[in-house]
């Protein structure tokens, strides 16, 4: 198969690509290997974690058409109440982690209608469940990609003029040879603060197989895991208790701390303040990151609430899973760590009236579309990371380092983006570190890889260091770093030019600058303090 602009990896990255691709009129494949496109907002089923100005500004115009989409869908087809109809900042979960907590299903549909003309034109190819097996280099330039069926013994071999790697983890990068850091780096080769001194490049972050569920009447308790036994009386250094516990540290400030859990507590949804600067939300682990609020509905519709849980128990932070010879075992470990949490919470978990265990806690595998009952993939937070022109460094963005400068801002900037540098607990034993971030630019400069040509990043697998991955890698971020790179490639095929070209030529920098402008996405912030 050949097409102008080949997309490895059909999460938020690599649909923004595509469809930026496609709407600039080029021939696109698109491939996921998972059955759900959207990635941490679908298939990993993770809430999408926003900044507080993300209803007002700080995101792409294509981004914001699909957090409309998804209200949109809610008022279409949900029995929603007149009250919350007319919501016009619609969280249908009123979950406290974001504005706009939602079932994943409905993400999907929004994503399939935002991609429709273009599949249906035959613009755009998407080819599901897929994924990258080989890829072909000439020199410094990507000639082709082989990806395999998941299921069946099917491969397809793709060529295009320029390839990008939207895969949660830079699967194209060893792949391709292409130059790529995991992992801390040192103090002495980025200057960060919170660097450690010698390079780390096999301690990354907790990897998290998330799930839903609810809580309605009858005991729904699954069997009890292989592994409950060693998950029970699991206690990590740091975390002030046993990881099965509604102790654990809190992110900013490292003291230990217990958190709620009450199911169902009849709340008002309009009640829900989620802004992060104001509040976490991870008081009570029921409505942090709740997807369904039944309130939301008419009566009857839903017999509880659904919620989503992404909590600090789950995180597994044994070994990475990026390259390393057993990462398929490591996560399925990770699966059986979610199952010991859910097993946990039905049979031990301590109650508000001193009893233990919520049998009536119903896993929902139907709202994450999976037949195992847990996410159809694993919440990835850190991936290879380009070798890259520019790299982003804790120093560009921190409160503490740059106050009330504000973040640096870049000549190439192709974006922005906000979100505290939030690290969770890696795999060589280190606690949360949790900085105050800026308001901040994406430069150009970190999507050029220092010697590729051809082959762009297009989602976690920019110039970020592990410090400031914390801030880079959410959902806003993600979907504008892909549209970026889906109009530079399109950039690049009618101008005739690379995309090193087009950063380090300043008319060709401008004209791209306007391209992007125009396409809806935002360069510059407005000017506003971070937390």
């Amino acid at each position: 198969m050949r097409a102008d602009v080949l997309v490895v990896g059909g999460g938020l990255g690599g649909v923004a690509a595509a469809l930026a691709a496609a709407r600039a009129g080029r021939s696109v494949i698109l491939t996921e290997e998972f059955d759900w496109l959207g990635g941490q907002l679908t298939s990993q089923a993770v809430p999408p974690d926003e900044h507080s100005w993300i209803e007002q500004f700080g995101a792409t115009a294509s981004y914001r058409a699909l957090r409309a989409g998804i209200r949109d869908y809610y008022r279409r087809h949900y029995p929603l109440t007149e009250r919350s109809r007319g919501w016009t900042d619609l969280n249908p979960g009123a979950g406290w982690v974001s504005r706009l907590c939602h079932e994943p299903r409905v993400a999907v549909a929004v994503i399939e209608e935002m991609l429709a003309p273009y599949r249906g034109s035959g613009r755009l190819t998407v080819l599901q469940p897929y994924r990258p097996v080989a890829v072909a280099t000439d020199g410094d330039r990507v000639v082709g990609v082989t990806v395999a069926h998941r299921d069946r013994d099917d491969r397809i071999e793709i060529t295009a003029p320029y390839t990008l790697d939207a895969t949660e983890t830079g699967e194209l990068l060893p792949l391709s040879g292409t130059e790529y850091v995991t992992g801390f780096e040192s103090r002495e080769q980025t200057g960060e603060p919170s660097a450690p001194a010698e390079a780390q490049p096999m301690n990354m972050q907790a990897v998290s197989v998330c799930f839903a569920l609810d809580h309605v009447a009858g005991d729904h308790t699954i069997d009890r895991p292989a592994g409950y036994d060693f998950w029970r009386d699991y206690k990590p250094d740091f975390w002030g208790d046993r990881l099965l516990s509604w102790k654990s540290p809190h992110p900013r400030t490292l003291e230990i701390v217990e958190r709620s859990f009450t199911p169902n507590p009849d709340d008002d949804p309009w009640a829900v303040n989620a802004d992060q600067r104001v509040n976490p939300g991870d008081g009570n682990l029921w409505t942090f990151r709740r997807i369904a609020a039944r309130r939301n509905f008419l009566d009857g519709t839903y017999a509880s609430d659904i919620t989503l849980v992404n909590w600090p128990m789950i995180d597994y932070f044994e070994a990475p899973v990026i390259d390393v010879p057993n990462a398929a075992w490591h996560l399925s470990k990770a699966r059986e760590l979610s199952y010991s949490v859910l097993y946990w919470l039905q049979t031990e978990a301590p109650r508000p009236d001193g009893g233990a265990g919520f049998p009536g806690l119903r896993l929902r595998g139907d709202v994450t579309g999976s037949a195992d009952g847990l996410a159809q993939a694993p919440y990835i937070r850190e991936a290879r990371r380009i070798r890259a022109e520019y790299t982003v460094v804790e120093q560009d963005l921190s409160l503490a380092v740059r106050g009330e400068h504000g973040a640096v801002s870049y000549p190439d900037s192709v974006g922005v983006g906000m979100y505290r540098i939030d690290l969770h607990p890696s795999t060589g034993g280190d606690n949360y570190i949790d900085v105050g971030s800026c308001p901040f630019e994406i430069p150009l400069g970190a999507l050029i890889p220092q010697r590729m040509e051809n082959l762009l990043p297009a989602g976690k697998n920019i110039g970020t260091t592990h410090i400031t991955n914390g801030s880079y890698r959410l959902h806003p971020v993600e979907w504008n770093v892909g549209e970026v790179a889906g109009l530079l490639a399109d950039f690049c095929l009618a101008r005739g030019e690379s995309p090193r070209a087009v950063r380090n030529t300043p008319r060709l920098l401008a004209d791209f600058s306007d391209r992007v402008t125009a396409a809806g996405v935002e360069p510059r912030w407005p000017r506003i303090a971070g937390y």
